[in-house]
């Protein structure tokens, strides 16, 4: 009898603690940036550079000048970042002051995240994208929402790119 009121109490302290990130989900971003949408729904981008992310797929970055992006709540948002694959949004980073509050949102809102060791970052998973929380500097959180579906839209491409190479012999 002890064994099974301990399981259901073990079971019910590790399901308070669960993530709940379909408000995540719905938001499918950060405030009006929506991942897997075309760079011009977004106002006030400007063109950085081409990179190649992971060295294989031709990519752009953009930085995002617009006062609907400066805060989060009262905590200073430094700098917002975008990347596109295909002129699509599958990338959005945003650097903001350190802030506990920021956290306490954030768990507020999508429920406890998975703590990873190796990379010291807090993480929040869903289906099409996850959100990455991450000390950045001394004064600085970085937060990192990425897209899956434009993520592998990226992998299938390259995949065809060597399909190619491999048909040419």
């Amino acid at each position: 009898m002890n064994l099974v009121r301990l399981t259901l109490l073990i079971t019910i302290s590790i399901s308070s603690y669960a993530q709940d990130t379909s408000e995540l989900a719905r938001r499918n971003g950060f405030k009006s940036i929506k991942l897997g949408n075309h760079i011009d729904s977004v106002k006030g981008t400007k063109f950085k550079k081409d990179i190649k992310e992971k060295d294989v797929s031709a990519t752009k970055l953009y930085s995002v000048d617009n006062p609907e992006y400066k805060n989060i709540g009262e905590v200073r948002v430094k700098k917002t970042e975008l990347k596109t694959y295909k002129d699509l949004i599958y990338e959005i980073n945003v650097t903001t002051e350190k802030d506990v509050r920021l956290m306490k949102g954030m768990v507020k809102s999508f429920g406890e995240p998975k703590y990873i060791i190796t990379s010291d970052t807090y993480n929040w998973i869903t289906e099409n994208l996850s959100l990455t929380f991450k000390n950045h500097s001394k004064n600085e959180i970085l937060l990192t929402y990425r897209s899956y579906p434009v993520l592998g839209m990226m992998r299938t491409d390259k995949a065809k790119k060597v399909d190619d190479i491999a048909d040419d012999f």
